[in-house]
């Protein structure tokens, strides 16, 4: 690709126009003669502008014939692919001194806006070329998230048209985005029950909750739908089956997660946390003591592994669960990020910062020496990433939504030609069915 081409220009847009002070990125160019040009990096140049304060708009611009009067003059960036093929990688623009109003008195420039918006189209446009994306499969949704949100949105159709609030306690996955979509939808999340009135319907999200928490909503009597992955699920009976015969509990996980507050509260008598290897070592408990342990599902893999080891050098007779606690999804999303993060530059992790699995794929690729980023979205992704990055990682936690691992890419088609190379390490193929009480009947 030739270097990219920064020039401006005048252009109009859709009513309403530009306020003082305000800044556009153009989500696609129309010029007077020719198709439609979309420009891809606008999420990239929107949020770079944000950062610096600016307030953004984005539209779709029409450009003027040089000349032109136009109360919106647009900074572009073009990147050449070839003789013939030339197209935006991204644009935006801001009030300019370009004419006069109708009464005749003139526009007065905002300069700190243009030169916002010439910043922005010039740290995105230096970094326009061709880039790998190695995609790692499995990635985003698993089965417990999907049902989850199933869950809701089966609830949603049944009872917002009557108007009957659907109440979710905590967030249904760990996800942004899935959350503010459902809030939009109309389900409403809060923190604990007593946010719900007497006989309300509450959702227990995902990651389960603990006995207490269940009598609590039997006593108020409230309708209760249990999104509960069946997996966490499988973790809470272990937790019964180890407390009844007298076992102490040790539940490696990370404190104030709400799966293990859920586990915990199952027998909190009998269980001890522990995080990691040094907390083993400081554990009470003779060598020859009657000791269990479970695990969190969303851990990474080869440090619960460490944990465990420890574990077994101190305690003579440990008992294990039935099967592995550490969740299918959770396992295969790591070992599909562990085949690209080696020949990767730059690994970007899709994921909401209070989502454990999403965290364990960031620190998976920085033990491994990659340089490696957590994104809620498009908009999160830095320029002085891409500086040195030609290949480039992609994956995303189990709660993030799909559409946004496309969102990237296209981002990054807009900085020039993407290569994608999707690396699959195994294909997924578990399905959980829903609740009972949302079962088609």
């Amino acid at each position: 690709m030739i270097g990219p081409e920064i020039r401006t220009c005048p252009a109009v847009l859709p009513a309403p126009a530009l306020a003082p002070g305000e800044v556009l990125v153009a989500t696609e160019v129309t010029p007077q003669a020719g198709p439609r040009a979309p420009c891809p990096a606008a999420p990239l140049a929107a949020a770079e502008l944000e950062r610096a304060g600016a307030r953004v708009r984005t539209a779709p611009v029409t450009l003027l014939p040089e000349g032109a009067t136009s109360t919106v003059r647009l900074v572009m960036a073009e990147a050449a692919t070839g003789a013939a093929a030339r197209g935006p990688v991204l644009a935006c623009g801001a009030l300019v001194p370009a004419g006069h109003r109708a009464e005749g008195t003139p526009i007065a420039p905002d300069r700190r806006a243009w030169g916002l918006a010439w910043n922005a189209v010039e740290t995105w446009a230096r970094l326009a070329r061709p880039r790998t994306v190695l995609l790692a499969a499995p990635r985003s949704f698993c089965a417990g998230v999907e049902r989850a949100i199933e869950t809701v949105e089966s609830l949603l159709d049944q009872y917002a048209p009557a108007g009957v609030p659907v109440f979710v306690r905590k967030q249904i996955v760990h996800n942004t985005h899935v959350v503010r979509d459902l809030e939009r939808r109309g389900a409403v999340f809060v923190e604990e029950l007593d946010e719900v009135p007497d006989g309300g319907l509450v959702v227990f999200s995902a990651h389960g909750v603990s006995p207490a928490v269940r009598t609590e909503a039997e006593r108020r009597g409230l309708g209760v739908v249990d999104a509960t992955c069946p997996l966490v699920t499988k973790v809470h009976a272990e937790a019964r089956r180890f407390a009844e015969r007298g076992s102490a509990i040790v539940l490696i996980g990370h404190a104030g997660h709400e799966e293990v507050e859920g586990t915990f509260g199952e027998a909190p008598q009998a269980t001890i946390l522990v995080q990691d290897t040094d907390d083993v070592a400081a554990l009470d408990l003779p060598a020859d003591a009657d000791v269990a342990y479970l695990t969190q599902t969303t851990l990474a893999v080869d440090e619960t592994a460490e944990v465990i080891d420890a574990l077994g050098e101190r305690f003579e007779n440990l008992r294990a669960p039935l099967s592995q606690d550490i969740c299918y999804a959770t396992t295969n999303r790591q070992l599909a990020l562990r085949a690209v993060a080696a020949e990767s530059d730059l690994v970007l992790v899709i994921g909401s910062p209070n989502s454990s699995n999403s965290v364990r794929l960031v620190e998976l690729c920085r033990r491994e020496g990659t340089m490696a980023q957590l994104i809620e979205d498009v908009s999160a992704i830095r320029p002085g990433w891409l500086e040195a990055a030609a290949r480039i990682g992609l994956t995303a936690g189990a709660s993030a939504p799909p559409a946004l691992v496309d969102d990237v890419i296209a981002a990054l088609r807009g900085l020039g030609p993407v290569t994608v190379d999707e690396r699959t390490t195994t294909v997924e193929t578990v399905r959980f069915a829903p609740p009972s009480s949302v079962r088609p009947r």
